[in-house]
């Protein structure tokens, strides 16, 4: 109870009259949590908050996307790279905290379009609000005077006034027909707060989609190097993310072998001379095992569909062909070996290993240089990313690989540190350096090294998102919605008509928006030539469009008095 400074004796006194508040109690703080949470205003604040926590998503690189990227941030900035570990910003769209706004922000949106729409179900059955006592306090008036001996009676100028606002696409309601002042209440824009619960459904639906595309959808990576085949399998992929409820199974059946890439340079312009203008890759695809071969171009932003399955284009390269024989002349590797660009003109990283030489495991390290020429240091670079003079300079090593072991390596890096080194600059066997069709007798009698060729690769992006089809839906129908609650305006109008004591009929009319609408005067003045056209007016009555008439008042002329004060708001709403 409120406790204050009594006045007589100046001491602390209870207020034993004053009203007590009953406690809250558990569940009266559930009701009001549930009242917060699915209000319009916290649904806004939990969008804008799941934007905002997306950003991290754009600012680090994220593990499902590219888990070496990120072990590799980590190694590179200890200072903070652990602690941004432990708070998930690596796996911004699976941490808890972007999983929790996302569900809040999804029963917050379905807390406030259901309340919403059983009241908009409500006022559409209902009818229009009853007919203001005084229609000149509304923010749009006009006065008509029917002249007497016409025969229109009130009931029939409303009638009249009832069929124009039906063409309008009002609702209308006649009221007091057979009284001495009868009305009509016409009232429409109910699709501005349809287009609203249609843009709100709709980012729920859309919320529903990219959840069914996570939970069901899955991501995968690989390397295509020319003339080699992809079977969409779960082994062979080089990097596999599935959805949460994602089943091996769902897996669509498809064959795709690369039978060419190409890559078009710009060779004409001085500025951006070397620049890749085009990509293309030729492959042929097979719909499962027993389909019959086609042939489909990839290209950027132009990926090849296999039922829901879409195969995109992300990357390229070269892919050297070499062969390394061990100390005994047997061949302990041959084929094509990706090489990483790091630049513009494609000079390349590569790594070659060798676990099945003997009498000791092969590795080689070094970088790959598309069109090799040398500067006025000796030191070799690419001037080109064509292959002009395609050249492979590399160091060797001999020792354990650290493969027996089964602990699993990045295939694009080679750990020297339990290596010894045969080949390099600085050491008197010199570095590797191998131009194609070159070969290369390796020091100590552990084998050779041949350039035999040369291949392209392509980085492939191999995914499915089964509700991007209803996330594409849902966005057009709320932006068709936003659009429509934006334009549309809802709007009232009551029209009254009473006889004068020398015959004349006098009918008044009044416009009302709910809500701010900047086109109400427009609506009345297009509205106030088809309600003239209905009746024959009296010329001794001067137009009136804005003013404040009696029309209980009789007289030889209709005395009119513009109206210079708008009421309030709340005086308007006192009014209906």
């Amino acid at each position: 109870m409120p406790v204050y400074n009594s006045p007589e004796t100046g001491k602390p006194t209870v207020d034993t009259t004053a009203a007590v508040l009953p406690p809250l109690g558990p569940a009266g703080m559930l009701r009001w949590a549930w009242t917060q949470l699915t209000s319009m205003r916290t649904a806004l604040f939990l969008l804008l908050l799941l934007a905002i926590a997306a950003v991290p998503g754009s600012l680090f690189p994220q593990r499902p996307a590219n888990a070496a990227v990120v072990a590799r941030h980590i190694k590179n900035n200890p200072g903070y790279g652990e602690i941004l570990d432990a708070l998930q910003f690596y796996d911004v769209y699976s941490s808890v905290w972007f999983s929790a706004i996302y569900i809040l922000l999804f029963v917050s949106l379905i807390g406030c379009v259901l309340p919403r729409a059983r009241a908009h179900w409500k006022a559409l059955r209902s009818a229009p609000p009853r007919t203001p006592a005084r229609l000149s306090r509304l923010p749009e008036y006009g006065t008509f005077v029917l002249p007497a001996g016409t025969g229109i009676r009130p009931r029939d100028a409303i009638e009249d006034a009832a069929a124009v606002l039906k063409k309008r696409g009002y609702r209308v309601e006649i009221r007091d027909i057979e009284g001495p002042m009868p009305s009509v209440g016409a009232e429409r824009g109910f699709v501005k707060e349809v287009g609203n619960l249609l843009f709100h459904t709709s980012l729920i639906g859309v919320l529903v989609c990219v959840a069914v595309g996570g939970m069901f959808g899955y991501r995968g990576q690989k390397i295509l190097i020319e003339g080699g085949t992809f079977v969409n399998t779960l082994v062979g992929y080089d990097n596999f993310t599935p959805g949460t409820n994602f089943q091996s199974s769902e897996l669509d059946p498809f064959i795709v072998t690369l039978d060419k890439f190409e890559v078009r340079f710009d060779r004409e312009s001085t500025k951006q001379f070397g620049q890749p203008i085009d990509f293309t890759a030729a492959l042929t695809t097979r719909d499962g095992l027993n389909g019959q071969p086609r042939q489909q171009i990839l290209k950027v932003n132009e990926p090849v569909y296999f039922g829901e399955t879409g195969m995109f284009l992300v990357g390229n390269g070269y892919a050297p062909v070499v062969t390394v024989k061990d100390g005994n002349g047997n061949t302990a590797f041959s084929g094509p070996v990706v090489s990483i660009p790091t630049d513009s003109v494609y000079t390349s990283t590569i790594v070659i290993k060798a676990p099945d030489a003997a009498p000791s495991q092969l590795g080689f390290a070094g970088f790959f240089l598309p069109s090799s020429v040398k500067n006025q240091d000796g030191v070799s670079y690419s001037f080109d990313p064509d292959p002009l003079n395609p050249q492979l300079n590399l160091n060797s090593y001999y020792g354990d690989l650290g493969l027996d072991a089964g602990k699993p390596q990045n295939v694009y890096s080679l750990d020297v540190q339990k290596l010894t080194q045969l080949n390099g600059r600085d050491l008197p066997a010199g570095g590797i350096v191998l131009n194609a069709g070159q070969s290369y007798t390796l020091p100590e009698g552990k084998g050779s090294i041949s350039f035999d060729g040369l291949k392209r690769y392509i980085g492939v992006d191999i995914r499915t998102v089964p509700g991007q089809g209803g996330v594409l839906a849902f966005s057009l129908l709320a932006t068709a919605g936003l659009v429509t609650s934006l334009y549309m305006n809802r709007r009232r109008v009551w029209v009254r008509a009473g006889n004068h004591e020398d015959g004349r009929t006098m009918v008044e009319y009044g416009l009302l928006a709910r809500g701010e609408d900047h086109r109400l005067a427009a609506e009345a003045a297009a509205l106030r030539p088809l309600l003239a056209g209905q009746w024959p007016l009296d010329p001794r009555a001067a137009p009136s469009s804005q003013g404040d008439i009696d029309v209980t008042d009789a007289g030889d002329s209709a005395q009119q008095t513009s109206s210079s004060q708008q009421p309030s708001p709340h005086e308007q709403t006192k009014e209906q």
